[in-house]
């Protein structure tokens, strides 16, 4: 990778020089002031002249890079189905500066409580209306108001739940769904 002559600088400090030896992964260098010094391979980076660059770099064809970004890619994700007329599923945001404006006083258990009973108040509200689908955001942060959450929706039996779409929320939601009785 190195050989005798090449210009380097040293990736962690301000030094550079010119290699003056190479043995194994050991590259020696006389850096600008006259001094020996011995790195290892992964702690110099190898410095071009601009006129050797553009030797390097080569001549390239501007035609096929026009071409090959015409070329429709396919999309690395699927994105969610919407349905034409199908009513979003409504979102309930637990941070805690979105349920109360004055959280200053509270402790982490009575923040979590509060988040917990929201979560259920919701929940319930859903399976008496029918709500096939609901959204928690809950964010990511240490996991968790996520595990207590995971606790308090595993206690239905008629509900399933999963990681909300990641494109839309991130790691920081939960989507819930409702299996309904038929009456």
């Amino acid at each position: 990778m190195f050989k005798i002559g090449d210009e380097v600088s040293v990736l962690d400090d301000a030094i550079n020089g010119v290699v003056i030896g190479v043995k194994d992964k050991e590259v020696s260098i006389e850096t600008e002031d006259g001094f020996t010094m011995t790195y290892f391979v992964n702690q110099l980076i190898k410095n071009f002249k601009t006129s050797s660059l553009s030797k390097n770099i080569g001549s390239f064809n501007s035609d096929k890079i026009k071409q090959e970004k015409a070329i429709e890619k396919p999309r690395s994700f699927v994105k969610e189905k919407k349905i034409k007329g199908e009513i979003p599923p409504p979102e309930f945001d637990l941070h805690i500066e979105i349920l109360t404006k004055n959280f200053r006083g509270m402790s982490n258990y009575d923040i979590l409580n509060l988040q917990s009973e929201t979560a259920k108040r919701h929940v319930e509200f859903a399976i008496r209306n029918r709500i096939p689908k609901i959204v928690f955001i809950h964010g990511v942060g240490e996991g968790i108001l996520k595990a207590e959450l995971d606790f308090l929706l595993g206690r239905y039996e008629s509900i399933s739940f999963r990681d909300a779409n990641y494109q839309k929320y991130g790691l920081g939601a939960t989507e819930v769904f409702i299996r309904q009785n038929s009456k």
